[in-house]
């Protein structure tokens, strides 16, 4: 495996030997991006310990939150581009969970790319997963809360990949990374990653077939976006995983489907439905075994301020979740209210 990453990288280098070059006269552009948001978590089961929260970047009750501030820097010139992309907040921690009490942390991301030609480019350094459909920033998405299917799937891969257009509306990347969610690898084992993405001509239907896989770990993720109207989209996300690395053993599937309905440009309703089976009874859900959530979030814009009412149920086969002073329950429910700036 490592002989063919080598032989692979020599041929990258080759490349980049091939098409360098120098000129000054070209000109560099620099872009600066940010955003805000913070949050209000109400738990209606009243848990005196405890949040009853399985899901990723809301784990609070009773309590105004900071997410997350960022700040996006990207600068380009000719043919070479990067990006560095800084959070500060207890999404941010989570999101880089195996770099807790470093630096790294408010790092969500570092790359470099080339392109060599308008058909293919180079990418080295850490970028947010292409697996899934919803995003870190909370701006990217419309609900607040985050998907199991997400919670659980990967946040982050470090390595190189190739960026390649097949004509038309489709595109293959292929890559290679460390173990998923890891900045420096911890052993020398490496992930494959690679997403086939088409559409139709109009954009009304794009398709993202992704994959992550390597020694004992294998993730298929499929991504469908329709446009049905320009007031109605509906989304489906679903992903098989297998995971037996070390004394991780588990096999997940989820499947999410999102319903955006936006009657006015400062007013648009997500209505998700997010089911996620923890099929081996691996302590993913604490015995939960399944979960099947119903989310609607309320879009309200003002400029550039997004404020997202939000009120979540969430079911379980099992009683894993806690009702005042501590008997166990199947369901819970709970509401939101955030704000989120992207500037």
């Amino acid at each position: 495996m490592l002989k063919k990453i080598s032989a692979a990288s020599i041929g990258i280098l080759s490349l980049l030997s091939a098409n360098a070059q120098t000129d000054s006269s070209k000109k560099a552009t620099t872009t600066f991006t940010g955003s805000v948001d913070a949050y209000y978590r109400y738990n209606f089961n009243d848990p005196k310990t405890g949040t009853n929260n399985l899901t990723s970047f809301t784990n609070s009750v009773n309590s105004f939150e900071l997410g997350m501030a960022s700040l996006k820097v990207d600068h380009t010139v000719g043919k070479v581009s990067a990006t560095a992309d800084f959070g500060f907040g207890k999404r941010a921690q989570e999101f880089s969970y195996n770099d807790i009490g470093t630096t790294l942390t408010a790092v969500k991301q570092a790359y470099v790319s080339y392109a060599p030609s308008d058909k293919v480019k180079f990418t080295i350094g850490k970028w947010a997963t292409h697996v899934g459909w919803e995003l870190l920033d909370a701006y990217a998405n419309r609900n607040y809360s985050m998907s199991y299917g997400f919670s659980y799937g990967p946040f982050f891969h470090t390595g190189l990949k190739a960026d390649i257009s097949l004509g038309g509306k489709s595109a293959l990347m292929l890559g290679v990374a460390n173990p998923t969610d890891y900045v420096s690898a911890p052993n020398s084992t490496k992930v494959l990653l690679a997403q086939f993405s088409t559409g139709t001509s109009n954009d009304k239907l794009k398709a993202y077939l992704n994959f992550q896989g390597g020694t004992g770990l294998s993730q298929f993720n499929l991504v469908v976006n329709g446009t049905v109207t320009d007031q109605l989209s509906i989304v489906y996300d679903g992903s098989l995983n297998t995971s037996k690395i070390g004394t991780t053993n588990s096999s997940w599937k989820s499947h999410a489907v999102y319903f955006n309905y936006d009657p006015t440009k400062l007013f648009g309703l997500t209505l998700r439905a997010d089911y996620f089976d923890d099929r081996k009874l691996s302590p993913l859900l604490a015995g939960g075994k399944s979960v099947f959530a119903t989310t609607l979030s309320g879009n309200v814009k003002v400029d550039n301020l997004t404020i997202i009412p939000e009120l979540r149920l969430d079911n379980a086969a099992n009683a894993i979740f806690t009702k005042g002073t501590g008997g166990g329950t199947k369901s819970t429910a709970s509401f939101i209210l955030a704000a989120v700036y992207k500037f």
